[in-house]
């Protein structure tokens, strides 16, 4: 069975690189205060949960959500300079973890979440500057690879308009080698 994705247009394409033109969607995200790798537990947990069953729809009963992929993370610290590179702020560090709800489903029509921490948000079409990567992911990782990225975007003079964001496709049993990972950072 094939997994839904995000609705997009590719603009450019240089090596890894891409600009990438999404269609609006809706979202299921969460906020969470702690380590790449807790709050990729922490929130995953939350928003499956909502998807999965914690949820009430129109009719008063529980709805299953198809998963869709993928699950994507950013950190809620971090600041846009108005120049390379991005400025980060450690006083708790804190990730907002968000899952693409389904196409077939409108604001109206998604259950309302049964646990106050998970939000629902429509978001509009959008640009992104993307890198995609295999393997493990590190906080590491992330920064290099996010590093690499604001990089490209300023040879070619393009500005981030918010936080860099982390897209995982693959569940964690896929071997690091096969997995799909992106960063990905919204521009104008």
């Amino acid at each position: 069975m094939a997994t839904e994705e995000p609705k997009f247009d590719i603009l450019e394409q240089e090596d890894d690189f891409q600009v990438r033109l999404y269609a609006p969607m809706i979202i299921a995200e969460v906020q969470i205060e702690g380590s790449l790798s807790e709050a990729s537990r922490k929130g995953f947990r939350l928003i499956a949960a909502y998807i999965f069953g914690e949820n009430s729809s129109r009719q008063g009963k529980a709805e299953k959500i198809e998963m869709t992929a993928p699950v994507t993370m950013s950190r809620c610290s971090e600041k846009i300079a108005m120049t390379a590179p991005v400025t980060i702020e450690q006083d708790k560090e804190s990730y907002r973890m968000h899952f693409v709800m389904p196409s077939s489903y409108t604001m109206d029509s998604l259950p309302e979440p049964n646990n106050s921490k998970v939000t629902l948000r429509e978001i509009p079409a959008q640009k992104f500057a993307v890198l995609q990567f295999s393997g493990l992911v590190s906080e590491d990782t992330v920064d290099e690879k996010t590093d690499r990225l604001y990089r490209w975007m300023k040879s070619k003079g393009v500005q981030a308009t918010a936080a860099a964001r982390l897209a995982r496709y693959n569940p964690p049993w896929t071997l690091p080698f096969l997995r799909r990972n992106e960063i990905l950072i919204p521009i104008q």
